[in-house]
């Protein structure tokens, strides 16, 4: 851990070639694991007029997220989030949270998760229906599909599929426009006559048609279903006035679980089959594993705790490639870390993407390896060098979810075919709210014999 020095942690100096926020937004990823690698586990960032402490140490990242996290909000990003998703669970902040949190937990139990399995295998079975044996696809696009088709059953108990490319252009507009939000005066750049504002507006006011059409037609229906959309709207404030959600607090939850079921876990998904194509070894023990585990089935809830393989293949692609690849919070008061004091407003970075390719915790951090996950080595990880669900009392609530997800869905596709990388593409990932591959990933579908 880092021992102060001095009263500021060393960083950037202001020359033109090191200034940090021209850096920082020609190559947000190059820039902040130069920026740790160089200048160590609290490096001092200046952005303009905002002050930021990047934090790569696992056990500084702790007293953050868990520890001290009564003493930080989270960070500008996430305020301007809340212009796209509402005051869900992602955006909201202290009590309320905790009080919308309590209700809404019963809705991701174990149980009711292990619920959803039969669907996540039915509907990659339907997807899988409609390809072709060497048939070209992007996989992105491909796994975005599938995951709206998920949450669109699980969440809203429907089919979205009618409307899917609908959704995911909708969810595309409001990504790309999260940094146009990240300057100054949000409100005036909404009203900017310009493209990329008119597609964000038109997004977020298509999305919201959407959501509450479904939210108005389960009132009038009746909201007696299994999905998420019911019991958001039986949810009862059992700790305080014994009320259920407005709807527009059913809006910013379904929001908030609409991005986070499809857009991360696409992304999760997409970036697997991209490792996966380009090592046929490692691709090699998943479809033996999913073999002698499935034997041809639908995969299920049963299924998930014996694929040992799969999950580790899991679990170091989102090593790599973590679809949240950035957790900020800002410092409600002066606050000591790591040997230094953070004066009051100071807004404290941690990146996924750093301390996950970080060599003191793991080993040729580059190398695509799952089977660096054994138990042992799951034992001695520092807990806050791998947290692609962030920590502490905002620990993603669908986490569990999440992984079920991915490993069946990874499970049940490979049982059937196997993806080949076209040549010539560039694929980057592009870190915006989620880390999504900048130009899709092309791949040809090859059928397993």
């Amino acid at each position: 851990m880092t021992t102060a020095q001095t009263s500021t942690p060393p960083g950037p100096g202001l020359r033109p070639s090191e200034f940090p926020l021209f850096g920082f937004r020609k190559d947000r990823l190059g820039y902040l694991t130069e920026a740790a690698r160089k200048y160590g586990d609290v490096v001092y960032l200046r952005f303009g007029f905002e002050k930021i402490y990047l934090v790569n140490d696992p056990e500084l990242i702790r007293e953050v997220l868990v520890t001290n996290h009564k003493n930080f909000l989270k960070g500008r990003g996430l305020e301007r989030v809340k212009r796209m998703l509402g005051n869900g669970l992602l955006t909201n902040e202290g009590q309320d949270h905790l009080r919308q949190r309590r209700m809404i937990q019963p809705a991701f139990h174990r149980e009711r998760i292990a619920a959803f399995a039969q669907q996540m295998s039915a509907e990659a079975e339907r997807m899988m229906a409609e390809w072709k044996d060497g048939q070209e696809v992007d996989i992105a696009r491909e796994m975005g599909r599938l995951t709206l088709r998920i949450v669109g059953k699980t969440l809203f108990g429907s089919d979205v599929e009618d409307i899917a490319d609908e959704v995911s252009n909708s969810l595309t507009a409001l990504m790309e426009s999260f940094y146009l939000l990240m300057l100054p005066f949000p409100g005036l750049i909404e009203k900017l006559p310009i493209p990329r504002v008119r597609r964000m507006m038109a997004g977020r006011k298509r999305l919201d048609e959407i959501i509450y059409g479904l939210i108005h037609a389960r009132r009038k229906a009746g909201a007696h279903g299994d999905d998420l959309l019911s019991m958001l709207l039986q949810a009862q404030d059992v700790e305080g006035d014994g009320g259920g959600m407005t709807d527009e607090q059913v809006r910013d939850e379904a929001m908030t679980i609409f991005l986070a079921g499809h857009e991360t876990t696409a992304n999760a998904m997409a970036w697997t089959w991209y490792l996966l194509a380009q090592h046929p070894d490692v691709e090699r023990t998943l479809h033996e594993e999913v073999s002698r585990v499935i034997n041809g089935r639908l995969p299920s809830a049963a299924d998930y705790p014996l694929l040992v393989q799969t999950e580790k293949i899991v679990s170091e692609s989102m090593r790599l490639y973590p679809p949240a690849w950035l957790v900020a919070r800002r410092a409600i008061a002066e606050q000591k870390l790591g040997g230094y004091t953070l004066p009051a407003g100071t807004l404290v970075m941690m990146s996924q993407w750093v301390t996950h390719r970080d060599p003191r915790f793991f080993p040729d951090p580059l190398k695509f390896d799952p089977e660096r996950w054994t138990p042992e080595f799951k034992t001695a990880l520092p807990k806050y060098a791998y947290y692609p669900f962030g920590g502490g009392p905002r620990l993603c609530i669908g986490e569990g979810f999440a992984w079920m997800e991915t490993v069946l869905l990874t499970a049940a596709i490979s049982r059937k075919w196997r993806m080949e990388l076209l040549p010539g593409q560039a694929i980057e990932p592009e870190p915006v709210v989620t880390l999504r591959p900048r130009n899709g990933i092309k791949v040809r579908l090859l059928a397993q014999k």
